[in-house]
């Protein structure tokens, strides 16, 4: 009789630990799926639970770890049953006019939220990692919440965690042709959004920590011809929950330096990185001459340039999560 079959044997502490070494692939592929730090940390201990309670039926015959993500998965498409997919603003329609008039505020549920790139990359081979850091970046997160739950299990299972159609199979309860036929289907969805993850993220080189030291410095001193010559022509920016997004570096600065004057003075601080990208919080000045929480800020790289800025704004939840305090001095 294999080991983890003599579950009279096992202590519950031995049995806690060997769930926990699991903790950290499970929340990445939970968040993958479901777009949400918090539902996926929620789906972790509801797979502990589910594991715990059904361990006195669990004969090894399969891997501890696949029989892990069994669960996961199971719990994952139960949450997702009849829910509508998280989305990013630009998900959501086209690029409209830096005023103040187009900003509309929706639910929480209605957003992708970020998610501590360290709660979800695993340590260890260095193209394991960039694999992991590319597939946690908030575009592909997004691009995976337009497939079918079921389809977007079997995308992760294969693409990103590269298991076999047959394990996949085996774990859906279903047929190696279902698992191909969905991959196939998931990988032209995934084409169509336009990213479809290329596994090439790597962390920051110098040249970009100095970039991004520069645009600390110039979106502290507000210095418009110093962000002009950071940020990348065609770049984008979103404020969840606003629906509202901008496209092009004018529209960006034309919002900054009209309805977005309140964040001139702001101090922007280093935060811990958020889906594989850098992260800062953003303080702004209070009428007392203090400064107030007000956004996470979540910024891509790419050639030199910073091409993508996304403030998540609710600061109340998103700021404990990345170790950001509630209040700032200056």
């Amino acid at each position: 009789m294999q080991e983890e079959s003599r579950t009279a044997t096992v202590q519950p502490d031995e049995l806690t630990a060997r769930f926990e070494e699991h903790r950290r692939e499970l929340t990445a592929y939970s968040y993958r799926m479901l777009a949400s730090s918090f539902e996926a940390e929620d789906a972790v201990q509801e797979t502990f639970i589910r594991a715990w309670r059904g361990y006195d039926r669990f004969e090894g015959r399969a891997a501890l770890r696949s029989w892990l993500y069994r669960i996961a998965t199971n719990v994952c498409l139960d949450m997702l049953d009849g829910r509508e997919r998280r989305a990013r603003p630009m998900d959501l329609g086209p690029s409209r006019e830096p005023i103040v008039s187009n900003l509309n505020t929706l639910p929480e549920v209605t957003w992708i939220e970020p998610m501590p790139t360290g709660l979800l990359v695993p340590d260890g081979d260095p193209a394991e990692v960039a694999v992991a850091r590319e597939t946690i970046k908030l575009a592909f997160v997004a691009a995976l919440q337009h497939l079918p739950p079921r389809q977007r299990a079997v995308l992760v299972l294969c693409e990103v965690l590269r298991w076999q159609a047959t394990e996949v199979a085996e774990l859906l309860e279903t047929s190696v042709a279902s698992v191909n036929s969905a991959l196939q289907r998931a990988r032209a969805t995934l084409a169509q959004t336009g990213d479809a993850g290329d596994a090439t993220a790597a962390d920051l080189g110098p040249e970009d920590r100095e970039l991004l030291a520069r645009y600390v410095k110039a979106f502290e001193a507000y210095d418009m011809e110093a962000l002009t010559s950071l940020i990348e022509e065609d770049a984008k920016q979103s404020m969840p929950p606003f629906d509202l997004w901008l496209r092009g570096r004018d529209d960006i600065l034309t919002w900054w330096f009209g309805p977005g004057i309140g964040c001139s003075g702001s101090r922007v601080v280093p935060a811990i990185s958020a889906n594989g990208s850098p992260a800062f919080g953003q303080y702004k000045p209070t009428d007392d001459g203090g400064y107030e929480p007000w956004a996470l800020q979540v910024l891509e790289i790419e050639d030199g340039r910073i091409v993508e800025f996304t403030f998540f704004l609710d600061t109340d939840t998103v700021f404990p999560l990345f170790g950001l305090p509630l209040q700032f001095d200056g």
